[in-house]
């Protein structure tokens, strides 16, 4: 083999990538390969390219007892590679063993040891440019999907374009990316898309896999990464980094949520989102073949964040639980089915989308639930069986926040008060119970405006009297 050939071959690894010396030192392994099987080849042998370009065998000679433990050590390689094999596989190997073919570590050998003969065969340079020829296409397939490969795994979570070739079977569909062949597997698959041979399909990159004949590539249609890369090649603003994309729920094939925030002044991030007259939204839709999305405000505030994450129904009030991370939300009673959603849909999107357990009631449920509550009595300890505050508010309802542990009170300063001294507070509270008594009465018709105008005066009475005797029972009352 005359230089210029191995000239080239240094030529094609620059032009394909491939490291330096790569094919070379895969041809001295493939000749090496190729010597072994002639007729007389030595037992241990290396070949190596000299300086006149050619590749020359060298026949190795060591002592016998260094060669004897060299080939007890390389069998218990050998021996422990197959066991570590048959505990990751599970099934018995029947590999046989044989010392010519056990690769011996010549590092521990020491060159002056070493008895170096040439043994190159006289028709060594046909075998030569046999063998290069298919090492090198082989080499040059390997390295090109290595290539494609590194190519491919750094682009995990992008969302790709790709014509789709094979779609009769419902489990696999193949989708051309140009240089690679792309798996859209049925699990990543929406229900209820249709994926015609042909046609042009967006997906997401979730998975790059290393195999025999090229990198396989694994792509998906109902991550929640598709719904964020269609929205930042549709909107500027996300491109550019002046609305974030904070947050996705996502049910692939019926609805979606996404939680946006702008971190521009003057830039709404709905509003960018969802473009001159729909227009950037409805191309997202229309990729997605008419997949609902909903888009929200992102707000750090929890309730009114879960109040939102709930479009498109209107929510009254929301309470908080920030231990149990439970958000009670009330809604009209014509906007409870909305808010909870086909099969609970809204609401579960809603709960993923804020990262709240959210429960749904509407007024009637809740006043109903308030009602129970307040009149829930005390327990043999003479504790509350609800664990809601005892304070009553103006309109005559129990306040309905949870009492702060071994309290029968909320964290409101005013309804703090009636723990600290209830004498005075409890007087006041009471009173203003008595005031939504009077109204309910007189507008029942029970009393008459006389009546009732007399009865409001003897609790203010009551009251003046208590905050005269607990100055703190006036912040009670005016909490009230």
């Amino acid at each position: 083999m005359s230089q210029e050939i191995i000239e080239g071959i240094r030529t094609i690894e620059k032009e394909k990538g491939i490291e330096t010396g790569t094919l070379v030192a895969a041809l001295e392994d493939a000749l090496l390969a190729a010597y072994k099987k002639t007729p007389g080849a030595a037992r241990h042998a290396t070949v190596e390219l000299d300086d006149d370009g050619e590749f020359r065998v060298y026949a190795l000679d060591i002592p016998d007892d260094l060669e004897e433990r060299l080939l007890d050590e390389a069998r218990e390689r050998a021996i422990d590679e197959l066991e570590r094999i048959e505990e990751e596989t599970g099934e018995k190997q029947h590999t046989l063993i044989v010392d010519d073919e056990l690769d011996l570590d010549w590092e521990k050998v020491p060159d002056a040891l070493i008895d170096r003969t040439d043994a190159t065969p006289d028709d060594f340079g046909r075998i030569a440019a046999m063998t290069a020829k298919q090492v090198i296409q082989q080499r040059i397939r390997e390295a090109e999907r290595a290539i494609m490969y590194e190519e491919y795994v750094d682009r995990q979570g992008e969302v790709v374009t790709g014509i789709v070739q094979q779609a009769g079977d419902r489990n696999n569909v193949l989708v051309d990316l140009g240089k690679v062949e792309a798996l859209l597997p049925r699990s990543e698959q929406v229900d209820g898309e249709r994926y015609e041979q042909g046609s042009r399909i967006k997906a997401v990159i979730i998975e790059v896999r290393s195999g025999t004949k090229g990198p396989q590539v694994i792509l998906s249609r109902r991550a929640p990464q598709l719904i964020e890369a269609l929205f930042e090649l549709e909107v500027p603003e996300i491109a550019d980094g002046l609305v974030e994309i904070r947050g996705v729920a996502r049910e692939p094939g019926y609805r979606s949520k996404i939680a946006v925030e702008s971190h521009a002044q003057g830039v709404d991030p709905v509003g960018a989102c969802v473009g001159p007259r729909g227009s950037r939204v409805r191309m997202v839709v229309s990729e997605l073949r008419g997949e609902k999305i909903d888009i929200i405000p992102w707000n750090t505030e929890p309730a009114r964040f879960v109040a939102k994450a709930l479009s498109p129904a209107r929510v009254r009030e929301v309470y908080i639980d920030d231990e149990s991370r439970d958000a009670t939300v009330v809604v009209p009673d014509d906007q409870l089915a909305l808010a909870i959603g086909k099969e609970g849909l809204n609401a579960r999107l809603a709960a993923r989308l804020t990262g709240w357990k959210v429960d749904i009631k509407s007024d009637t449920e809740f006043a109903q639930a308030e009602a129970e509550a307040a009149f829930a009595g005390e327990d043999e300890a003479g504790g509350d069986f609800s664990g809601r505050c005892a304070a009553l508010l103006s309109n005559g309802k129990r306040c309905p926040n949870a009492a702060l542990p071994g309290s029968k009170y909320c964290g409101v300063p005013a309804h703090q008060a009636l723990a600290n001294d209830p004498t005075a507070g409890a007087t006041v509270v009471a009173a203003v119970a008595a005031v939504a008594e009077v109204e309910e009465a007189l507008g029942a018709g029970e009393l008459t405006a006389e009546e009732a105008e007399a009865a409001e005066a003897a609790v203010a009475d009551t009251i003046e009297v208590a905050v005269a005797a607990e100055p703190d029972a006036e912040e009670i009352r005016d909490e009230a």
